[in-house]
């Protein structure tokens, strides 16, 4: 398991200085159009080294994702607690990951699509 902290994270502007990254060398013809794809960005992404995320922990009792991990989170399982960051106990972590282990992962799939 890996657990990432993002501190002074935006996941809309490393998306977007990816693809100003990756305009620029099609620009220069380091890059063909053509050959841009989903690694292409993966690999222009800032978290580029990290795995996809599995879980997405949000504490605070908001129910949104806040601009975080925006391209790593497509497939991943949400979690919402009313719970504050700082008050997060290892109580929490594991009610938060038997829930995760209920959930089927369907990947953008249905479960029917699944079988």
């Amino acid at each position: 398991m890996v657990l990432t902290l993002a501190l002074n994270y935006g996941g809309k502007e490393e998306i977007i200085d990816a693809v100003k990254t990756i305009s620029d060398k099609v620009k220069n013809s380091i890059i063909l159009p053509e050959k841009v794809d989903e690694s292409t960005i993966i690999a222009h992404l800032y978290t580029r080294n990290l795995p996809p995320v599995d879980l997405l922990i949000r504490t605070s009792g908001e129910e949104r994702i806040s601009n975080f991990l925006l391209w790593h989170i497509a497939y991943a399982e949400l979690y919402f607690t009313k719970t504050l960051w700082p008050d997060f106990t290892k109580e929490d972590l594991n009610k938060a990951l038997s829930e995760y282990c209920k959930r089927e992962r369907r990947f953008g799939k249905t479960s029917e699509q699944l079988n």
